[in-house]
């Protein structure tokens, strides 16, 4: 019984073990007061050695990063999510184009604008693609919430 029971453990640990789902990239939120009434909210990603995540002007082929902000009456974005990170260019052979992309971290940031003096929720979503040298991940969406205005 015992040996019956240790071949059955030692089938099913492959199987645990892909079962994994890789999440290569880590995803925080803030916001920053610039003034009275606009804030910048910053979406940062960590981004595990090895992999990289594409940038919003990627290229043809792969799902660039792109965020989505839900409607708030109370607040205004302002211009496009400007990157900070240290942008990488490359031709990839798999997708047979220059591709953008950023490796270690990134950090994309919105400039919001506040109406009127009460606290509010920026709302969103994030969505972003990652790949290694071997495989791509199929593209994922992240929601977020950061809180502005107030006092």
């Amino acid at each position: 019984m015992k040996k019956l029971l240790t071949a059955l453990a030692l089938f099913a640990l492959p199987i645990l073990a892909s079962a994994q789902i890789e999440n290569p990239v880590k995803w925080s939120f803030t916001s920053k007061k610039v003034n009275a009434t606009t804030y910048e909210v910053h979406a940062t990603a960590t981004i595990d050695n090895g992999w990289h995540l594409y940038a919003q002007e990627a290229g043809e082929g792969p799902v660039p990063t792109s965020f989505k902000f839900t409607k708030n009456p109370l607040v205004a974005t302002s211009g496009k999510v400007k990157e900070n990170g240290k942008l990488h260019k490359s031709f990839d052979k798999n997708f047979n184009s220059e591709l953008k992309y950023y490796e270690n971290t990134v950090n994309f940031v919105q400039t919001v604008t506040v109406k009127g003096k009460a606290a509010t929720k920026v709302k969103g979503s994030v969505e972003f693609m990652v790949c290694d040298d071997h495989q791509c991940l199929p593209p994922k969406e992240v929601e977020f919430a950061v809180s502005v205005g107030g006092k």
